[in-house]
């Protein structure tokens, strides 16, 4: 195997201006942080808004066309692979655009700008579907006297959700919450596919300009294990601080 080994490659010059190739993976970890963690926040809210709308109780047409609404998005959402959505959200939805914003996205916003936006987009609305059913297991695992006697003391069902089964639903799927942050920032990935020069991206590059393919996509693969083992300590700090002792680690109430 005839190969040169360097793993101080990415402390070599680019070739433009002064910069060093570990500065291009910083800017590549830096976008993969900004469509990560868009993308979260997107999928954050439609996945409890949809979420609470799967649990709304079944009693009046309007509830049942939210549960309705709720089930189509996770049926469609989660069936659909995410660089397909990826793709249609680039390539397609700017041609349904009326012209003025279609020629301003088109022509005048930065393809790198445009290419983001579409991405996180993307990867929001695909992890929130995942995270409308964490929602929806959560809050119906809470016990229903808990909803009933709310409703006996004249709560309104916003006052229900908000109140009281939320935040004990949320502390009850903070665990999964975790584990799909981390990969929504994974799957932030596939944002280098529409032109994004994100960490996957940049490594890409790197490799071809310096045929250090091993050690370039170590540092990468390091990045990756070390930044979501950061994502999971946090959350598993923050899961022990709001722990509901006797309902999720079995100790005493």
């Amino acid at each position: 195997m005839n190969y040169t080994w360097d793993w101080g490659v990415l402390l070599n010059p680019t070739g433009v201006g002064s910069e060093v190739y570990w500065q291009w993976l910083a800017k590549g970890f830096g976008w993969l942080l900004v469509i990560g963690t868009v993308g979260w926040l997107i999928a954050l809210i439609i996945g409890t808004v949809l979420g609470i709308m799967r649990t709304l109780p079944n009693t009046n047409p309007v509830n049942k066309v939210a549960r309705f609404i709720g089930t189509a998005y996770v049926s469609f959402f989660r069936n659909v692979p995410l660089l397909i959505q990826l793709f249609f959200w680039f390539y397609v939805m700017p041609m349904w655009l009326p012209d003025s914003i279609q020629k301003w996205w088109l022509q005048d916003l930065n393809p790198n700008t445009s290419a983001v936006i579409s991405a996180s987009i993307g990867l929001g609305l695909f992890t929130a579907a995942r995270i409308i059913e964490q929602v929806r297991t959560g809050i119906e695992s809470l016990p229903k006297g808990q909803a009933n006697a709310s409703y006996a003391l004249g709560f309104k069902t916003s006052q229900v959700y908000r109140y009281v089964l939320l935040p004990q639903a949320f502390r009850v799927i903070l665990p999964p919450l975790s584990s799909e942050m981390t990969n929504c920032y994974k799957n932030a990935s596939v944002a280098s596919l529409v032109g994004v020069a994100e960490l996957i991206s940049q490594t890409k590059t790197i490799s071809e300009y310096t045929q250090n393919t091993i050690e370039v996509y170590a540092f990468a693969t390091l990045i990756y294990l070390v930044f979501n083992l950061l994502i999971i300590f946090l959350m598993t700090k923050l899961e022990q601080r709001l722990r509901i002792k006797g309902q999720i680690d079995g100790g005493l109430a």
